[in-house]
């Protein structure tokens, strides 16, 4: 599926991924700047979380709760240097548990990545708007 949308529209965009996706594991493709973080930001809102939702670039990973105590977890690998050390923050732990993962710059663990995960990339059209495809 492939959309293109306003930033204004995120909200309905971020509904549409939560009600299509085939999984809860979602990995997010696009270069820097593409708005993998304001989807997210939104996703996380559309799921229930009252708290910001932030980039975890430098503790890689954020937690977040839904109002119904859901967990939604926020993973960001662009400052990884090697693949293993997504296994010592506990990494395939976190997508057993049947909580939302989202997973940015999943590239960088490419050996990790379960087959069932719902790939997103994302490009940048123009300062406003996206082009999304859902894998």
């Amino acid at each position: 599926m492939q959309m293109i949308y306003n930033l204004s529209e995120i909200e309905h965009i971020a509904k549409t991924i939560i009600s299509s996706s085939k999984s809860n594991i979602l990995l997010f493709y696009g270069d820097m700047g593409a708005g993998k973080t304001t989807l997210i930001k939104s996703l996380a809102q559309e799921l229930g979380v009252q708290e910001t939702a932030s980039s975890p670039t430098f503790s890689i990973v954020n937690e977040y709760k839904s109002n119904d105590d859901k967990v939604i977890y926020h993973f960001d690998f662009y400052r990884l240097e090697q693949e293993e050390e997504a296994l010592d923050l506990g990494f395939e732990e976190y997508l057993h548990q049947g909580d939302w993962v989202f997973i940015e710059w999943p590239d960088k663990i490419k050996s990790f990545l379960p087959l069932n995960a719902q790939k997103i990339t994302i490009n940048e059209i123009s300062e406003v708007q996206r082009q999304l495809t859902l894998h």
